[in-house]
């Protein structure tokens, strides 16, 4: 087989990420519009608007990792990864269509949390999947393909979200009501759809034997796991500096439309910018991937934090339309690249047959640390009544994650024997 070619498990499993990236792209766009619409008509103001959208994602973030490792250690007993995957899609795609009847902006931010701490404890079980479905000198490569299509195939359903939504908000065809229906019921199916492949050909073959309560061996499993962490010091400093960076990553993906329509930006163009964020991120996480097979994969990691930390002085300054066209298509370039190489990065220094486990941890780290970015960014933008000043509080967490990340590495490559 070519080192590229993939395999029908494969394919399966990064459809997946072709479903549940529908979803995240409404988190960063139309869903804070949706909800900026509801808060208006609540006569909130556009700082209070922000800030509840941002406490909003941190209580689901903090939410997610208090489960996450739980049910991941729960996950890698015997038959049972499929199964906690599947309640969590389902309660997903449901809570999903159910925004689209919320009665007012507190509902709404209820059923949001609900759709997103189910989606994110999904990815819990997805990523735990990837060392079961590759080999680890295809992960890399994998992984990048899986946010690639992911980015490029989220355009689909989004694309008849926007015709929806301008049938609504420029042309006056359709209710602003009916069209927050349509599209949250459009992004719930496609969600769905792209998820039947996987689980049709997912195969649990490396798991642990169950012993007694599922909860109660949770909990003991993963005090162990804690101890065992801080003796295999390359993974708990991976962990630490993963913690910082990726926080600020998700902290742009979640409220960058929050941000341009707080300081003034039309919504039409934001959308359509972030559209073109896809397209850029599909052959750059594409790119990355096969760089990965050339280069280190943990320079290549060191070169997307210092861009995003680039990425978001720019932010600071933003002020014009054409500003956020720039930092939609930066943003696209690193995106994929930061997150893929995380993963696969991850998924190469821990024990395969306790993946679910591990990457409930690697949850905590990840969209855990959201909790973080969002309500820090939240708070600042509050305490000092500018939003630019909010986001530039960014910029301090993507350099603790680069020096964290920079030893972490070299701790890494020593365990390795590199």
């Amino acid at each position: 087989m070519g080192k590229f070619k993939l395999t029908k498990r494969e394919k399966s499993w990064i459809l997946y990420d072709v479903g549940n990236s529908a979803f995240t792209m409404m988190v960063s766009t139309l869903i804070p519009i949706f909800f900026n619409a509801l808060a208006g008509d609540a006569g909130i103001s556009d700082t209070n608007y922000l800030a509840y959208w941002g406490y909003a994602g941190s209580v689901a973030t903090l939410l997610t990792a208090v489960i996450g490792p739980v049910f991941g250690t729960i996950a890698d007993r015997k038959d049972t990864k499929k199964r906690v995957f599947l309640v969590s899609l389902i309660l997903g795609a449901a809570a999903c269509i159910l925004m689209g009847f919320a009665w007012s902006w507190l509902a709404f931010l209820v059923i949001y949390v609900l759709a997103k701490v189910s989606y994110s404890s999904s990815l819990v079980f997805y990523d735990a999947m990837l060392p079961e479905t590759t080999t680890e000198d295809r992960m890399d490569n994998v992984s990048s393909q899986g946010y690639a299509w992911g980015y490029i195939g989220s355009c689909i359903p989004f694309i008849i979200c926007i015709v929806v939504y301008v049938m609504s908000n420029m042309l006056n065809l359709i209710s602003i009501r009916l069209s927050m229906i349509l599209v949250f019921l459009i992004t719930a199916v496609w969600w769905v759809a792209m998820s039947v492949p996987l689980i049709r050909t997912y195969r649990q073959d490396r798991y642990v034997e169950a012993r007694g309560n599922p909860f109660v061996q949770s909990f003991r499993q993963l005090g162990n796991t804690f101890k065992s962490i801080r003796q295999e010091k390359h993974i708990f400093l991976f962990l630490l500096a993963f913690f910082f960076f990726i926080d600020g990553v998700y902290t742009i993906i979640d409220m960058a439309v929050a941000y341009g329509t707080a300081v003034g930006l039309d919504t039409t163009g934001l959308l359509i910018a972030l559209l073109v964020t896809q397209f850029v991120a599909f052959p750059c996480a594409i790119i990355f991937g096969r760089l990965a097979a050339r280069y280190d994969t943990g320079r290549l990691i060191k070169i997307c934090i210092v861009a995003y930390t680039c990425i978001t002085i720019f932010a600071i300054f933003l002020a014009h339309q054409w500003q956020f066209w720039v930092l939609a298509v930066c943003v696209g370039m690193f995106q994929g690249g930061i997150q893929a190489l995380s993963r696969s990065y991850f998924g190469k220094i821990i024990p395969a047959e306790k993946s679910g486990e591990y990457f409930g941890l690697y949850d905590i780290c990840g969209k855990g640390a959201a909790f973080m970015g969002t309500t820090l960014m939240a708070a600042v933008t509050q305490l000092t009544g500018h939003q630019n000043i909010g986001v530039g509080s960014i910029v301090i967490i993507f350099a603790a994650g680069l020096l964290v990340f920079t030893r972490a590495d070299k701790v890494c490559r020593a365990a390795q024997g590199k």
